[in-house]
């Protein structure tokens, strides 16, 4: 594993899932009543779980027949992670990556954050649109608000929850500290796993390369920046 990578929104805009913090990104359209900072929460689940089931299934699970692009074809036999729940790496192949936020295709029991629980497929394709909001509550078997080891979550790592074994944070670690290389594709570097990969990489004095059209600038000295896309570069590699 000489060469790490690390993934974000940008690897998927090829496959026509909008990036996050783009002009059509996830967190810049909340619902009518709340920014998505607010929706993506675990408070807003338990407090609302309809507003979060519904803004959740139309603002991801509705991307979820989208297919890889030639970007995740090249990242299949890569040791990866992801911080994407879009499940493309594994529909290009990649049997070991880490989808280090969750997946949109999986769900689990609703649980107190750090137990061990299943993560199960969820049923998406058995929606009725038309009762979009009983469906869905009905699919994640809530009533009035979610109950513990009752209810059903989406596997995914919500703003106000915290990294555990549930999505391999101590392999994620390891896989960073192990590296001798790390190559960030299509990130922002806004979320805490992007900023455990820079503290490894500056720890270790690990060589960083980071691919992006208008990439962020990191504070280490070890850094390559490709002022490219993530097809461009692997037309390159």
């Amino acid at each position: 594993m000489s060469t790490l990578y690390i993934t974000g929104a940008g690897v998927s805009a090829e496959s026509g899932i909008p990036t996050f913090r783009g002009q059509d990104g996830f967190w810049t359209i909340g619902s009518v009543n709340y920014t998505p900072q607010e929706m993506a929460t675990r408070a807003m689940y338990v407090r609302d779980p309809i507003q979060f089931l519904s803004w959740y299934y139309h603002r991801f699970a509705t991307y979820r027949h989208h297919g890889p692009n030639a970007v995740h074809e090249w990242l299949a036999d890569k040791n990866l992670i992801t911080q994407n729940i879009d499940g493309l790496d594994g529909k290009a192949g990649n049997k070991d990556y880490i989808a280090i936020h969750g997946r949109l295709d999986q769900m689990t029991l609703f649980h107190e954050q750090g137990d061990d629980v299943e993560v199960i497929a969820a049923p998406w394709d058995d929606v009725d649109e038309d009762n979009l909001e009983y469906s869905l509550m009905d699919i994640f078997r809530i009533d009035s608000a979610p109950e513990l080891y009752a209810s059903y979550k989406p596997y995914v790592l919500l703003f106000d929850e915290f990294y555990t074994e549930l999505y391999r944070i101590s392999e994620a670690q390891q896989r960073m500290v192990q590296a001798e290389r790390i190559v960030f594709m299509g990130t922002s570097f806004s979320v805490n796993i992007t900023q455990m990969a820079l503290e490894a990489a500056r720890s270790n004095n690990t060589p960083v390369e980071i691919v992006d059209p208008e990439p962020v600038t990191v504070p280490l000295d070890n850094v390559v920046y490709h002022r490219m896309t993530a097809s461009e570069y692997i037309g390159k590699n």
